[in-house]
């Protein structure tokens, strides 16, 4: 029966490693059968629901042990090939106890760093959700390469956030094995204490997650971190928060304050910014002076080249570029007009300059404001 009082309709939800394994080197069925039936529960109050689900590779370890001449990144592979069929198969049998059916969803970053590939996985998301199927999703290691980390999300806090930018989720919550983020790490400090709100996430924020992580997962704090940052700058609420704690999705789904919760900027992107603010498709960066940045955020204006003080990457003109400020914090992207050779020429020139400087000009502005985002 649907319950229209929870304050969340769509939501995606994390799972972690270390969770999924009750911090063993084999999946814990039991405590994958409490989630589940907890999912089972929202799923039938109407919440439409994704699943990033981390354990393949350690599922796959436990079911393959140590392969002889295989190591490094094709070891890893093979795990992630063997331990995502063992993986779906204990999602699939603890589902259909509750006759709920699953789908699985092997994504990579290059696939929707393309356009086009973004908006597939968004429609054929949507879809599920719209046949009541819970989409059960998982990062495609078999094909992302670890040394290719342009290509690759690297671990599932990231990729959740993703997905949750995918979808426009009124939620993503972060389930792990611990409470949330603290004011120190809780394993060596007895003073350490749980931050229940970030209303901003700060340097001195992401100085706080450090790089706890773990043997059996590939995130720590750290990324949870990044994909909080990522998820609440297209304005979706994260919460880091023990999945050991009784029923606590329902807890959390009925608006209980557990764990760590991350406010989200204001701001509602349509789909075309939320791609551009995702990251997924940025070519450069352009680090800008106080002038221009105070100018970007509070007047609306277009990015010019005379407050432009750095480029770096390559890029072509239409491609996406990161704007930082000049202490090297984003604070916005957008549709470049010009290329990084260009850049390189007119920056901190005035635009009437152009012209003279390149032969040509396309355009007064770098970025025009109708294409610039600024989080």
């Amino acid at each position: 029966m649907k319950n229209s009082s929870l304050p969340y309709k769509r939501i995606v939800i994390k799972l972690g490693s270390n969770l999924l394994t009750n911090g063993s080197q084999c999946l814990d069925v039991e405590m994958m059968a409490s989630l589940v039936s907890q999912i089972a529960e929202l799923h039938k109050q109407g919440l439409e629901i994704i699943v990033v689900s981390s354990g393949a590779i350690a599922a796959g370890r436990y079911k393959l042990g140590k392969a002889n001449g295989i190591k490094g990144i094709p070891y890893k592979q093979v795990l992630a090939a063997v331990g995502q069929a063992r993986l779906m198969n204990v999602y699939e049998q603890l589902f259909d106890r509750h006759d709920i059916l699953i789908a699985q969803a092997l994504l990579t970053k290059a696939e929707l760093s393309d356009r086009a590939g973004y908006l597939n996985a968004r429609n054929t998301l949507l879809n599920l959700m719209d046949l009541k199927i819970i989409g059960v999703i998982n990062e495609n290691d078999v094909v992302a390469i670890d040394e290719l980390h342009e290509a690759k999300f690297g671990d599932n806090d990231n990729l959740s956030a993703m997905v949750a930018n995918l979808i426009d989720a009124d939620l993503l919550l972060i389930l792990t094995d611990i409470a949330g983020l603290y004011s120190a790490d809780p394993r060596y400090n007895p003073d350490a204490t749980l931050i229940n709100c970030v209303e901003k996430i700060t340097p001195e924020i992401e100085r706080l997650a450090g790089n706890a992580g773990s043997n059996i997962g590939t995130g720590g704090m750290t990324t949870k971190i990044e994909a909080a940052k990522l998820a609440t700058s297209s304005g979706i609420p994260v919460i880091i928060a023990n999945g050991h704690e009784p029923d606590i999705l329902r807890r959390i789904t009925c608006g209980e304050g557990i764990g760590t919760l991350f406010v989200p900027t204001p701001k509602h992107y349509d789909s075309r910014k939320r791609w551009m603010v995702s990251g997924l498709c940025i070519k450069g960066k352009l680090t800008v002076d106080d002038g221009a940045a105070n100018a970007l955020k509070q007047k609306n204006s277009s990015l010019l080249a005379a407050g432009i003080r750095e480029s770096q990457g390559k890029y072509q003109r239409g491609d996406i570029v990161n704007i930082l400020d000049a202490e090297g914090v984003r604070i916005g992207c957008g549709i470049t007009n010009y290329g990084s050779a260009e850049v390189e020429t007119i920056m901190g020139a005035q635009s009437k300059q152009i012209a003279a400087l390149l032969g040509h000009d396309s355009g007064a502005e770098v970025i025009h404001r109708n294409n610039l985002i600024i989080l």
